[in-house]
Order: C-alpha cells, then structure tokens, then sequence
C-alpha cells in the first residue's frame, strides 16, 4: 500500500451525551460550563485511569494528535490556557476572527472548515483527530468531513439543554456501528459516519 493509497488517520469525534441527546444541562456558561447538572455526563471519567472500558477510551482520547473544536467550546473550556493535552496542535473552527485575538499555545483560529480538517490531519500525523463541540461536529457532518463518532451514551436523561445534533439539516446520514464498550453507567460507542451518496 503506497502513501496515497494509505487510509488516513480519522477525524473523530468524542462527546458524552445523555440518552435523551444534550451534552450540556441547561444554562450553559463562563462558571457554569457544563450547564445545570451537566457535570453527571462526566461521571464515568472517575473511571479513566482504570484497565476498563473507561480507560481504554480515555487513553485512546489522549493518543490523538490534534484537536478541532468549535469557539463556544474553547471559550468554556477557558481555551485550555493554551494545552487540551501534551501539546498538540488546536484548531478552533470560527466565523470571524478579530486582528488583535491571539489564542494561547498550540491553538489556532480558523474559518474554513475543509482547511481546519487539513491543517488538523497534517498536524496530527498517522494519529486521530479528536473533535469537540456540537457546533464543530455539526460543520464536520455537514462538511462529509467527519469520520467517526465515539459517543459516550451515559445512562440519564437531562431533560433539557443542549443538543448534540441540532442544526444538522433534513438530510439523514448513516451510521455503522463499529464499537461498542459497555463500563459502569456508560456505553462508549464508535460509529463510522457512512459516505454521503452523490
């Protein structure tokens, strides 16, 4: 297999969300990131330093080579003072970018989403691309640039909040499930997002 026939690394995205779809309770914000109770999405991380399931998809997490993410999610998360983990490079998918704006570290602003996707997976080498965010996930889906979804499907429902998967437009896109973890009060599940037919 040459070099350009070489599968590449995938763009992927990790994202926990509750049965009823929100990965962020109610009230989202600066002090309040997670939302009102949002933090019980989360959970399952007390179990990211063990052999399980947890553990296995939390280091595969902190294996990826780049980072996309959508501003909402950077801003929240307080831009990462600069690091989401060892350095890696950040690309944060905006619509506008003030002159005087520079963002911390590793991370970079962009407005193009097939240019962010490119810079990421050069950055990242032969590793993943993790992806963060519903705003940067939805312009990926949109894009046809997203190539897989690890979901962690946590066993609550919110009720209200924040959605994944809005704005996505009336056209359905496929999923194959390529994965499916099953740890203490989670379901990590891997889905290939399938080609868009012309």
């Amino acid at each position: 297999m040459n070099a350009d026939t070489a599968p590449h690394a995938p763009i992927r995205l990790y994202m926990s969300m509750s049965l009823d779809g929100f990965i962020a309770g109610p009230d989202d914000r600066v002090g309040q990131e997670l939302g009102r109770d949002g933090g019980r999405l989360f959970n399952w991380l007390d179990d990211r330093l063990s052999d399980g399931p947890s553990g296995q998809v939390f280091s595969e997490a902190m294996a990826t080579g780049a980072v996309i993410s959508g501003r909402r999610t950077f801003e929240l998360a307080g831009r990462w003072q600069g690091d989401h983990h060892d350095g890696v490079p950040i690309f944060v998918l905006t619509h506008h970018i003030a002159d005087d704006d520079i963002p911390p570290g590793s991370a970079q602003f962009v407005t193009d989403t097939a240019d962010c996707v490119a810079r990421a997976r050069a950055a990242a080498g032969h590793r993943a691309v993790m992806v963060h965010g519903a705003s940067a996930a939805q312009s990926l889906l949109r894009a046809g640039l997203l190539d897989e979804m690890e979901i962690h499907l946590v066993n609550v429902l919110l009720g209200d909040g924040r959605r994944l998967f809005d704005g996505l437009g009336r056209d359905h896109i496929e999923l194959d499930l390529v994965r499916q973890l099953q740890a203490r009060d989670v379901t990590h599940l891997r889905y290939r997002v399938a080609p868009t037919q012309p």
